[in-house]
């Protein structure tokens, strides 16, 4: 099982190093793991992407509610949800393959960020099976780098919003 927890810090050094560091002490696998500041700066989003039966997926959620940092925790439901991923990748492609390139990320709504001379860069924002579709697609190509952020997101609409004075 899969489960994605969005939650809310206080943006103090050392904190994505303490929350981090909950994991490894217990041995909990992270998928992924994104941070970013928010609208108001004293706080930071961070969204974790964690595996496991449902005992430890509940016991990640009570063991990281503990921690002094976290003002708030909450499970991101997908079909509650929205969840992005953003993922680089440069492929090898010379003049021919360009095209071929430029139509594939067409169909994703990719965007081409770079072109040399043998190469190209594509950037790509959707859901994980999006993601993955893509890549699949450019599996005849040679990867040179790829860089994925891992899934960050917010529940729908305006209940379930806290604010903090």
């Amino acid at each position: 099982m899969q489960r994605v927890f969005s939650l809310l810090v206080d943006n103090n050094p050392g904190v994505l190093s303490r929350i981090s560091g909950l994991f490894s002490r217990r041995g909990y696998n992270v998928d992924s793991i994104t941070s970013g500041v928010t609208a108001d700066p004293r706080f930071t989003r961070i969204t974790i992407v964690a595996s496991g039966d449902e005992l430890i997926l509940s016991q990640i959620e009570k063991q990281v509610r503990k921690l002094e940092d976290v003002r708030e925790i909450k499970v991101l439901i997908p079909e509650l949800s929205v969840l992005r991923e953003f993922v680089m990748v440069k492929i090898r492609a010379n003049a021919e393959q360009r095209a071929d390139v430029a139509s594939v990320a067409d169909i994703f709504r990719a965007k081409i960020v770079d072109v040399e001379k043998e190469s190209l860069m594509i950037e790509l924002t959707g859901n994980q099976s999006k993601v993955d579709a893509f890549l699949k697609l450019l599996d005849g190509y040679e990867v040179l780098e790829l860089a994925r952020t891992g899934l960050t997101g917010l529940s729908r609409g305006s209940k379930n919003i806290t604010y903090f004075d």
